[in-house]
């Protein structure tokens, strides 16, 4: 794939002629050969597409009967435009006056905002100077963070160890193992799945890594920290993360001066650098070699550890900065899945299906950081390597495509066709996009064409088919966030927000605020970002 180079169509609309709650309609646009329907106000009771450059009306329909549902306050009919294909520029207009934001129709319509979503890991590297340009606005902030870390907290008073680079966390500069873990993990998994189409991806990214593709030159910036965070001794325990004892202020990174300290292990941590280290190794493997086996080693290492310790390991330190605590039985299942697909060893893939095996519930329709079995479950699935317990095979087959179908259901009968249904939570954005990765899988073993679409309503519900008729992601589409809470967003000179982050959304149907101040809705975080990345990577051209 070429160069992408992000590029936005201006309509000259006047304020009224695009009416808050009129349209709801994914401002990015759609696939050619895919299902396009908008949510439109009841008021709408027939509509037209209107090539927006010439002016032409090239479709008109009637909206649909109205739909009610009470989560949202809302009511709508439903605009059809499926038979529209023809690749360009468009909008949906009701009456002489009432029109939609403009969207595309295309087969690369999701390129641009893959390349932005993907690069905004880029722009949250730490320990080094990073800058950007997005819609003409220069984003840039100097090599942050250059004295990480000090090993108070581990027992090993006054001294530093180099924990520099990786990725800042989420709106605050702290670095966390674990919510790295779902982070580089859903990437990984985007990289076995579509590396076809992102091997030949240019992000514009410095040479950091020679002889990587961009995809994987930006995941090795952070497992090269991820290397970092393992005790200095040895032994195979890893720091649960790297941070402050409170948070920073609304400042750049490079002006967050105070000392930051490695944090004692934990096993759900040293659970997830297993996982995420043998993925490296064998994705690494064939750019370089001994990179791999450094990662192979490490990840043996601390299985080891996990091996002859394992109790449950929670983080006690009393650091008021991000905790990502929770109970590690889905990451040891994580990990010792990985490590069986990365070396064959049969003592690894017995531990993960005795861990399987135990537990009723194999595939999960809803999760995130504090639960990653989805990540073991589905790296056994889909394995090429002999050697499963077939009956176990079987339960997990069924329940992966279960977990699909209900999906599915949710999303039909739910009038922006929101995956999630009517599930709202602290950073549930970055669930309705992790959706995308239940699906894709149900498809990859049981093709249906639903599975498709409903990865494509998720998107569509990201970008603008929700109850505010507005993008989720800073920079991106309809009226996005403007006031994300994000550390560099608020403490640089720019009116812009840092492009291309999703924002959490609400925790019920009707109270996202974007508003710097509402970290619960409108934070910024790197386990919502990459499941972003993987819903698009999927549809990229």
């Amino acid at each position: 794939m070429k160069r992408l180079v992000f590029t936005i169509l201006v309509i000259a609309l006047s304020v009224s002629e695009i009416i808050a709650g009129g349209f709801f309609i994914n401002s990015l646009g759609y696939l050619p050969g895919q299902p396009k329907v908008a949510s439109v106000d009841p008021s709408i009771v027939s509509f037209q597409v209107v090539d927006a450059a010439s002016g032409k009306v090239v479709f008109s329909a009637a909206a649909s009967e109205i739909h009610s549902q009470a989560d949202v306050e809302r009511s709508v009919r439903f605009a059809d435009f499926s038979a529209v294909s023809a690749p360009g520029k468009y909008y949906l207009q009701a009456g002489d006056t009432l029109k939609s934001a403009a969207f595309s129709i295309g087969a690369n319509v999701y390129n641009d905002a893959l390349y932005t979503s993907f690069r905004a890991f880029y722009l949250w590297r730490c320990g080094t100077a990073v800058e950007g340009e997005h819609n003409g606005v220069h984003f840039s902030h100097q090599a942050c963070h250059l004295n990480d870390g000090w090993l108070d907290s581990i027992g090993i008073s006054g001294q530093q160890k180099n924990g520099t680079g990786g990725w800042h966390d989420a709106g605050d500069h702290g670095k966390y193992v674990v919510n790295a873990g779902i982070t580089v993990g859903m990437m990984f998994m985007a990289w076995e799945q579509f590396n076809d189409k992102l091997k030949k991806a240019d992000f514009d990214l410095p040479e950091t890594a020679p002889g990587f593709p961009d995809f994987l030159k930006e995941l090795k910036w952070e497992t090269d920290w991820l290397l970092k965070m393992a005790y200095p001794d040895g032994s195979g325990r890893v720091s649960h993360k790297l941070t402050r004892t409170n948070f920073e202020g609304f400042v750049l990174p490079e002006l967050d001066t105070e000392k930051r300290f490695f944090t004692d292990w934990t096993s759900a941590a040293t659970a997830d650098f297993v996982a995420m280290m043998a993925q490296a190794a064998r994705y690494f493997e064939p750019y370089d070699k001994a990179y791999a086996k450094t990662c192979l080693d490490a990840a043996v290492s601390s299985y080891n550890f996990l091996t002859n310790n394992p109790e449950y390991k929670p983080l006690r330190q009393r650091f008021q900065t991000g905790g990502y605590g929770g109970r590690d039985d889905d990451d040891r299942l994580w990990a010792a899945a990985e490590m069986w697909e990365t070396t064959g060893n049969k003592e690894y893939l017995a531990d993960f299906e005795k861990r399987l095996s135990s537990m009723n519930v194999k595939v999960d329709e809803d999760w995130d950081w504090g639960n990653v079995r989805n990540m073991g479950t589905f790296t056994y699935l889909l394995s090429k390597r002999e050697g499963r317990n077939a009956e176990l095979l079987q339960e997990v087959r069924k329940q992966v495509v279960d977990v699909a179908n209900v999906i599915v259901d949710k999303a039909t009968n739910d009038i922006f066709a929101r995956p999630l249904g009517s599930r709202y939570y602290w950073g549930c954005n970055g669930t309705v996009a992790r959706q995308v990765l239940n699906l894709q899988i149900a498809n990859k073993i049981n093709p249906d064409a639903r599975y498709v679409k409903t990865a494509l309503d998720a998107v569509h519900n990201i970008f603008g088919r929700n109850q505010y008729g507005r993008s989720f992601v800073t920079g991106l589409g309809h009226k996005p966030p403007m006031h994300p809470h994000d550390r560099r967003s608020g403490g640089d000179s720019v009116a812009d927000p840092w492009p291309g982050y999703i924002v959490g959304g609400g925790n019920k149907a009707t109270d996202w605020k974007d508003e710097e101040a509402s970290y619960t809705t409108n934070e910024v975080a790197i386990n919502w970002q990459a499941a972003l990345v993987y819903a698009l990577a999927g549809f990229m051209e």
